[in-house]
């Protein structure tokens, strides 16, 4: 088995597309990594010295001048109970322009990126392209009816395809988290540099999210591999998987299905450990009214469970189709 298991890794990395899919694979990240520390760095000097001199200029004003006076001698009008100890400051704070207000910049989060932002992008992208490696991979195979002389050479069927499948389960799981492991901690060094907290286990939480997201491209790469497998056609293949995780969720919404049962909702609770979606319930105090939006949390075990079934299910079909199906 061993020796098997390398000359798959070697034919899995002499193949040019694989190699280009694998390159684009960094590629994408990379710009969006850049792109991320680009669009959150912070101000310069020269516009902090001009958002000080907006500030100086429009706090001048004699309107905006007589509603400072206002709040200073009625603070619990303009401030409200309890009145703050230091009242100028708390009246210049709501009522003077603050430096803010003329420049702008979107500080780096990493909670956000991890939840929302560019993280979730990285693992989508990396998603893509395993999967695309994996139908690339096998469908080759197929196109050229090199099959045929695989078999030849080891006739146990079933050891060929567990073979093909490891190399690409595991090449796409280990690339995808050496990846998006490079993107957290380059990410964390920027915001060390910037004094952005990235304590109390922040930056852990991204690295996890990243290697689950590994997990997830590992097996979009097998689903890849097993699906052409199965219908020995790359296109076919693809045309499954993109209508099963793009169509599949629009299809469910429009008749009605609950979207605990939406492939994407699970993929990013696998991410995420957990995702929020909404559901309709009764009304609770009212059943009257009928039915309300519920805020639900779809836990990882259940999107696991969801997404796992539908792995097995593509690999306990295609392994059996190559088990009995003649080989051109």
């Amino acid at each position: 088995m061993s020796r098997l298991l390398r000359v798959e890794l070697t034919r899995l990395l002499c193949r040019r597309a694989v190699l280009v899919i694998l390159a684009v694979a960094v590629a994408i990240p990379t710009v969006i990594g850049v792109a991320t520390v680009l669009n959150t760095r912070p101000p310069s000097d020269a516009d902090l010295a001009y958002a000080e001199e907006q500030v100086a200029a429009e706090s001048a004003l004699p309107g905006v001048q007589r509603q400072l006076e206002k709040c200073l001698d009625n603070p619990e009008r303009f401030l409200g109970r309890p009145v703050p100890d230091d009242v100028r400051a708390a009246c210049e704070e709501n009522y003077l322009p603050q430096p803010e207000w003329f420049v702008y910049w979107e500080q780096l989060s990493l909670a956000e990126e991890r939840d929302n932002g560019s993280g979730l992008a990285v693992v989508i992208v990396l998603a893509i392209l395993t999967m695309l490696a994996g139908t690339t991979f096998a469908g080759h195979d197929w196109a050229s009816g090199s099959v045929s002389n695989q078999l030849l050479f080891e006739p146990r069927r079933p050891l060929v395809w567990a073979a093909k499948g490891a190399i690409v389960t595991g090449v796409a799981g280990l690339f995808s988290g050496f990846v998006v492991t490079a993107y957290w901690l380059l990410l964390g060094l920027v915001a060390g540099s910037r004094d952005i907290p990235t304590g109390d286990g922040l930056l852990l939480d991204c690295l996890q999210s990243g290697w689950r997201g590994a997990g997830v491209a590992a097996g979009a790469a097998l689903a890849g591999f097993a699906l052409t497998m199965l219908f020995r056609s790359t296109v076919a293949a693809l045309g499954v998987l993109l209508a099963a995780s793009v169509a599949g969720g629009i299809v469910l919404a429009v008749i009605g299905v609950d979207s605990v049962w939406n492939p994407g909702l699970n993929i990013g609770a696998v991410i995420l450990d957990g995702a929020k979606y909404y559901a309709d319930a009764p009304c609770p105090g009212n059943e009257e009214v009928g039915f309300c939006s519920v805020e639900r949390t779809l836990p990882i075990g259940r999107a696991l469970w969801f997404l796992g079934s539908g792995l097995v299910l593509f690999t306990v079909a295609s392994l059996a189709s190559f088990q009995r199906r003649d080989v051109p």
